[in-house]
């Protein structure tokens, strides 16, 4: 993120964050890599009457698969990664095309504990 040049302080949101992406989407894009299309800004998916937001989604059209950001700017929490994996799964069920590879999902976050993420993904 330091293309941005921003400073994380207390008065940072992650909106913030996502609009200065928005701002510099072309470096952004490159800074993912290639065979990258910019998809949705806060894609809403609704199931049960709730109503749920992506921060952002891409097609990879090298890997043939979704890529699903969703943007922390505090520290990782288990809950941001329970979401993301709903997400994905939302995304692996409803809206995969014939051939697409399953969908990936990143949550890019200031800080993060290990163990949060081993005991969170990793079963023994």
């Amino acid at each position: 993120m330091e293309f941005l040049r921003l400073t994380l302080n207390d008065d940072f949101y992650e909106s913030d964050l996502e609009q200065a992406l928005i701002t510099h989407l072309q470096k952004f894009l490159l800074e993912l890599g290639r065979g990258f299309s910019f998809v949705a800004r806060q894609k809403r998916i609704t199931f049960d009457g709730r109503h749920f937001r992506i921060d952002l989604v891409f097609y990879n059209y090298i890997l043939k698969c979704f890529v699903l950001i969703d943007l922390k700017v505090g520290d990782l929490r288990h809950q941001d990664l329970g979401q993301m994996q709903m997400y994905v799964h939302y995304y692996e069920r409803e809206l995969m095309n014939e051939g697409d590879n399953p969908p990936i999902g990143i949550v890019l976050c200031a800080d993060k504990s290990e163990s949060v993420v081993k005991y969170t993904f990793n079963p023994v």
